[in-house]
Protein backbone atom coordinates (compact mmCIF):
# COMPACT_ATOMS: atom_id res chain seq x y z
CA UNK A 1 0.00 0.00 0.00
CA UNK A 2 2.86 2.41 -0.73
CA UNK A 3 1.97 5.64 -2.55
CA UNK A 4 0.56 4.92 -5.98
CA UNK A 5 -0.04 7.08 -9.02
CA UNK A 6 -3.32 6.39 -10.80
CA UNK A 7 -4.38 9.74 -12.26
CA UNK A 8 -7.12 8.35 -14.52
CA UNK A 9 -8.62 6.24 -11.75
CA UNK A 10 -8.42 9.18 -9.33
CA UNK A 11 -10.54 11.22 -11.75
CA UNK A 12 -13.18 8.63 -12.54
CA UNK A 13 -13.60 6.84 -9.21
CA UNK A 14 -15.23 9.77 -7.33
CA UNK A 15 -17.77 10.02 -10.15
CA UNK A 16 -18.54 6.29 -9.98
CA UNK A 17 -18.74 6.37 -6.19
CA UNK A 18 -21.12 9.34 -6.20
CA UNK A 19 -23.50 7.38 -8.45
CA UNK A 20 -23.19 3.99 -6.76
CA UNK A 21 -26.20 1.72 -6.92
CA UNK A 22 -28.30 1.64 -3.78
CA UNK A 23 -27.59 -2.09 -3.53
CA UNK A 24 -23.86 -1.33 -3.11
CA UNK A 25 -24.54 1.43 -0.59
CA UNK A 26 -26.64 -1.01 1.43
CA UNK A 27 -23.73 -3.47 1.44
CA UNK A 28 -21.37 -0.72 2.61
CA UNK A 29 -23.71 0.10 5.48
CA UNK A 30 -24.01 -3.56 6.43
CA UNK A 31 -20.25 -3.99 6.30
CA UNK A 32 -19.78 -1.21 8.87
CA UNK A 33 -22.76 -1.98 11.11
CA UNK A 34 -21.93 -2.67 14.75
CA UNK A 35 -18.35 -1.44 14.65
CA UNK A 36 -16.94 0.29 17.71
CA UNK A 37 -13.68 1.59 19.09
CA UNK A 38 -10.74 2.44 16.84
CA UNK A 39 -11.00 1.39 13.19
CA UNK A 40 -8.43 1.23 10.39
CA UNK A 41 -9.85 1.63 6.87
CA UNK A 42 -7.49 0.63 4.08
CA UNK A 43 -7.85 2.15 0.62
CA UNK A 44 -10.40 4.79 1.57
CA UNK A 45 -10.65 6.22 -1.95
CA UNK A 46 -12.73 9.39 -1.93
CA UNK A 47 -14.17 8.60 1.50
CA UNK A 48 -17.35 6.87 0.36
CA UNK A 49 -17.63 4.81 3.56
CA UNK A 50 -17.25 7.68 5.99
CA UNK A 51 -20.92 8.68 6.10
CA UNK A 52 -21.96 5.13 7.03
CA UNK A 53 -19.90 4.58 10.19
CA UNK A 54 -21.98 4.16 13.36
CA UNK A 55 -21.52 6.62 16.20
CA UNK A 56 -20.10 3.82 18.37
CA UNK A 57 -16.82 4.20 16.47
CA UNK A 58 -14.37 6.33 18.42
CA UNK A 59 -12.00 7.06 15.51
CA UNK A 60 -11.32 5.95 11.95
CA UNK A 61 -7.77 6.08 10.60
CA UNK A 62 -8.22 5.98 6.83
CA UNK A 63 -5.29 5.06 4.58
CA UNK A 64 -5.34 6.25 0.96
CA UNK A 65 -2.17 5.80 -1.12
CA UNK A 66 -3.33 7.76 -4.20
CA UNK A 67 -2.41 11.42 -3.51
CA UNK A 68 -5.17 12.87 -5.73
CA UNK A 69 -7.80 11.01 -3.72
CA UNK A 70 -6.43 12.09 -0.34
CA UNK A 71 -7.84 15.61 -0.70
CA UNK A 72 -11.28 14.23 -1.61
CA UNK A 73 -11.17 11.82 1.32
CA UNK A 74 -10.26 14.63 3.70
CA UNK A 75 -13.19 16.70 2.45
CA UNK A 76 -15.49 13.71 3.10
CA UNK A 77 -13.93 13.25 6.55
CA UNK A 78 -14.87 16.80 7.49
CA UNK A 79 -18.56 15.88 7.04
CA UNK A 80 -18.37 12.44 8.65
CA UNK A 81 -20.47 11.70 11.75
CA UNK A 82 -17.40 10.38 13.60
CA UNK A 83 -13.74 11.50 13.79
CA UNK A 84 -11.81 10.44 10.69
CA UNK A 85 -8.08 10.93 10.17
CA UNK A 86 -6.99 10.50 6.55
CA UNK A 87 -3.36 9.58 5.91
CA UNK A 88 -1.24 8.54 2.95
CA UNK A 89 1.12 6.62 5.24
CA UNK A 90 0.98 2.94 4.26
CA UNK A 91 -0.27 0.42 6.79
CA UNK A 92 3.09 -1.36 6.46
CA UNK A 93 4.73 1.75 7.92
CA UNK A 94 2.56 1.94 11.05
CA UNK A 95 4.47 1.29 14.26
CA UNK A 96 3.94 -1.93 16.17
CA UNK A 97 2.32 0.15 18.91
CA UNK A 98 -0.65 0.96 16.66
CA UNK A 99 -3.58 -1.24 17.65
CA UNK A 100 -7.08 -1.26 16.16
CA UNK A 101 -10.34 -2.89 17.14
CA UNK A 102 -11.31 -3.49 13.51
CA UNK A 103 -9.98 -3.19 9.98
CA UNK A 104 -12.24 -2.32 7.06
CA UNK A 105 -11.44 -3.26 3.45
CA UNK A 106 -13.92 -2.11 0.80
CA UNK A 107 -13.12 -2.76 -2.86
CA UNK A 108 -9.38 -2.50 -2.20
CA UNK A 109 -7.92 -6.00 -1.90
CA UNK A 110 -8.44 -6.43 -5.63
CA UNK A 111 -5.82 -3.73 -6.21
CA UNK A 112 -2.93 -4.75 -3.96
CA UNK A 113 0.02 -6.65 -5.43
CA UNK A 114 0.22 -9.31 -2.70
CA UNK A 115 -3.06 -9.94 -0.89
CA UNK A 116 -1.68 -12.33 1.70
CA UNK A 117 1.23 -10.04 2.67
CA UNK A 118 -1.07 -7.03 3.07
CA UNK A 119 -3.61 -9.04 5.06
CA UNK A 120 -0.89 -10.37 7.36
CA UNK A 121 0.20 -6.83 8.13
CA UNK A 122 -3.40 -5.81 8.81
CA UNK A 123 -3.78 -8.81 11.10
CA UNK A 124 -0.72 -7.65 13.06
CA UNK A 125 -2.36 -4.24 13.61
CA UNK A 126 -5.51 -5.78 15.08
CA UNK A 127 -5.97 -6.55 18.74
CA UNK A 128 -6.55 -10.25 19.48
CA UNK A 129 -10.17 -10.97 18.66
CA UNK A 130 -10.38 -7.88 16.44
CA UNK A 131 -12.41 -8.02 13.26
CA UNK A 132 -11.67 -7.69 9.57
CA UNK A 133 -14.73 -6.42 7.71
CA UNK A 134 -14.54 -6.96 3.97
CA UNK A 135 -16.58 -6.05 0.90
CA UNK A 136 -14.55 -7.16 -2.09
CA UNK A 137 -14.66 -8.14 -5.75
CA UNK A 138 -14.11 -11.88 -6.09
CA UNK A 139 -13.50 -14.49 -8.77
CA UNK A 140 -16.68 -15.70 -10.46
CA UNK A 141 -17.21 -19.06 -12.12
CA UNK A 142 -18.02 -19.97 -15.70
CA UNK A 143 -18.20 -17.37 -18.44
CA UNK A 144 -17.97 -14.47 -16.01
CA UNK A 145 -14.74 -15.91 -14.66
CA UNK A 146 -13.31 -16.15 -18.18
CA UNK A 147 -14.26 -12.52 -18.74
CA UNK A 148 -12.51 -11.59 -15.49
CA UNK A 149 -9.30 -13.35 -16.47
CA UNK A 150 -9.34 -11.59 -19.84
CA UNK A 151 -9.98 -8.21 -18.21
CA UNK A 152 -7.21 -8.77 -15.64
CA UNK A 153 -4.69 -9.67 -18.36
CA UNK A 154 -5.43 -6.62 -20.50
CA UNK A 155 -6.57 -3.06 -19.86
CA UNK A 156 -8.71 -3.29 -16.71
CA UNK A 157 -5.94 -3.04 -14.06
CA UNK A 158 -4.16 -0.26 -15.96
CA UNK A 159 -7.28 1.87 -16.21
CA UNK A 160 -8.84 1.15 -12.83
CA UNK A 161 -6.20 1.44 -10.15
CA UNK A 162 -4.66 -2.03 -10.52
CA UNK A 163 -8.04 -3.70 -9.91
CA UNK A 164 -7.83 -7.46 -10.52
CA UNK A 165 -11.26 -9.01 -10.56
CA UNK A 166 -10.48 -12.75 -10.62
CA UNK A 167 -9.05 -13.28 -7.13
CA UNK A 168 -9.88 -15.78 -4.42
CA UNK A 169 -9.87 -13.13 -1.72
CA UNK A 170 -11.56 -15.29 0.91
CA UNK A 171 -8.78 -17.87 0.54
CA UNK A 172 -6.17 -15.13 0.95
CA UNK A 173 -7.90 -13.97 4.15
CA UNK A 174 -7.63 -17.48 5.60
CA UNK A 175 -4.04 -17.89 4.40
CA UNK A 176 -3.13 -14.66 6.22
CA UNK A 177 -4.21 -16.17 9.54
CA UNK A 178 -7.77 -14.91 9.92
CA UNK A 179 -10.78 -17.02 10.83
CA UNK A 180 -13.78 -16.18 8.65
CA UNK A 181 -16.86 -15.93 10.85
CA UNK A 182 -19.31 -15.28 8.04
CA UNK A 183 -19.26 -14.51 4.34
CA UNK A 184 -21.76 -14.38 1.53
CA UNK A 185 -21.72 -13.48 -2.15
CA UNK A 186 -23.90 -10.77 -3.64
CA UNK A 187 -24.60 -9.80 -7.24
CA UNK A 188 -24.75 -6.02 -7.60
CA UNK A 189 -25.59 -5.98 -11.32
CA UNK A 190 -27.88 -8.21 -13.40
CA UNK A 191 -26.20 -11.40 -14.58
CA UNK A 192 -26.45 -10.29 -18.21
CA UNK A 193 -24.41 -7.08 -17.68
CA UNK A 194 -20.96 -7.75 -19.25
CA UNK A 195 -18.82 -6.32 -16.45
CA UNK A 196 -16.27 -8.35 -14.45
CA UNK A 197 -17.04 -6.67 -11.11
CA UNK A 198 -20.65 -7.73 -10.52
CA UNK A 199 -20.02 -10.31 -7.78
CA UNK A 200 -18.93 -9.19 -4.31
CA UNK A 201 -18.06 -11.02 -1.09
CA UNK A 202 -19.34 -9.44 2.12
CA UNK A 203 -18.05 -10.86 5.35
CA UNK A 204 -16.39 -10.74 8.73
CA UNK A 205 -13.20 -12.43 9.85
CA UNK A 206 -11.40 -12.29 13.18
CA UNK A 207 -7.86 -12.41 14.44
CA UNK A 208 -7.62 -15.44 16.75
Amino acid sequence: MAEVQNPFFARVWPVFAAHEAESVRALRRENLAGLSGRVLEVGAGSGTNFAYYPDTVMQVVAVEPEPRLVAKARAAAADAPIPVEVTSVAAEEFSDGEVFDAVVCSLVLCSVHDQVAVLRRLRALLRPGGELRFLEHIASAGGRGRLQRLADATIWPRMLGNCHTHRDTERSIVDAGFEIAESRHEWTLPAWVPLPVSELALGRARRP
